[in-house]
């Protein structure tokens, strides 16, 4: 994967995350690099989160619970998922060096945005390549 993007290349990756994520129910989602700053995003309009937080500490929290795969023998664990009351994130690995946030109410399944997610991964990794 590449650690530098082009801006065709974040419009596309922008695209896929409005398209893919975003007209699907998913209120907002970030792009971010493992040290916490934000590559890509969307939202729906209606997201008022603290996104340079969020990020910074979903960094954090992928980083704390790779640490914690590697202690009960995994090699990584490729995706957390943490449920709130009325918003739930989901986080998942891009490649090595990127994760995909994204924030859901409950009117979306699980099921349904890891495979909406699973999706937008694959075409930002082709445009990764």
């Amino acid at each position: 994967m590449i650690n530098t993007f082009g801006q065709k290349q974040l419009d596309k990756i922008e695209d896929i995350l409005q398209e893919d994520l975003i007209a699907n129910g998913v209120s907002s989602v970030l792009l971010i690099n493992m040290a916490g700053s934000i590559i890509a995003k969307g939202d729906n309009g209606q997201s008022h989160h603290d996104e340079y937080s969020l990020a910074a500490l979903a960094a954090g929290n992928f980083g704390a619970v790779d640490a914690m795969a590697k202690i009960v023998g995994e090699s990584e664990f490729s995706l957390l998922f943490h449920k709130g009351k009325k918003e739930s994130l989901h986080f998942s690995k891009v490649g090595d060096e990127f994760l995909l946030i994204t924030i859901f109410g409950q009117e979306i399944s699980l099921g349904f945005l890891r495979l909406q997610v699973s999706q937008a991964i694959n075409k930002i990794e082709v445009i990764c390549k």
